[in-house]
């Protein structure tokens, strides 16, 4: 599989250079374009283990990708970042999807933009999600590394295994300042 360079392309004219986004709430609607939110909000369930334990049941896509991948279950441990956030980089997954699941109820912000080749400032959206929705970033969604504001945090991180290069990085042109704030 041959992936292209991918490019930060410069605002379409008549759009401001600096973008300040401040992050909506995480909902399965308007997450739609870049993958799933995994949530036990509206999903199917039933129960199993002799009652004793609902399952909600197939939360999201998982996409190892082609050829011999596999899935992977890691758990990662992060820092804060200060708020409001400045964009420097985005990252994406162009073989596999990736998804994130706080362990200890942790909000975090979702910083994302389509995926493809290019990305540009005025594509990029900011989500917030509340502590109990993970998210799953279908394979190439452009991404920000993992956020969380108040306190170090640990997620199961479910994403692919295998021969061929996972992560292409992008910086933000310093031209073009993208900058995350939550409400309120």
């Amino acid at each position: 599989m041959t992936i292209a360079s991918p490019t930060f392309l410069p605002p379409a004219p008549g759009t401001p250079a600096a973008l300040a986004l401040v992050a909506q709430p995480l909902t399965r609607e308007a997450f739609a374009a870049f993958g799933d939110v995994i949530e036990s909000a509206h999903a199917r369930s039933m129960p199993i283990n002799a009652g004793m334990t609902t399952r909600f049941h197939d939360l999201a896509r998982v996409d190892p990708g082609p050829g011999d991948s596999r899935v992977l279950v890691n758990i990662f441990e992060t820092q804060p970042y200060a708020l409001p956030l400045q964009v420097g980089m985005l990252e994406r997954h162009p073989l596999g999807s990736q998804a994130f699941v706080p362990m200890d109820g942790s909000r975090f912000l979702v910083v994302v933009a389509p995926a493809g080749d290019t990305v540009r400032v005025e594509d990029i959206r900011a989500f917030v999600t509340d502590g109990r929705q993970g998210v799953n970033y279908a394979r190439g969604v452009w991404h920000h590394p993992l956020v969380v504001t108040q306190q170090p945090a640990s997620f199961v991180v479910i994403d692919r295994g295998g021969a061929g290069p996972n992560c292409d990085e992008i910086l933000v042109p310093p031209a073009c300042v993208v900058r995350v704030s939550l409400a309120g």
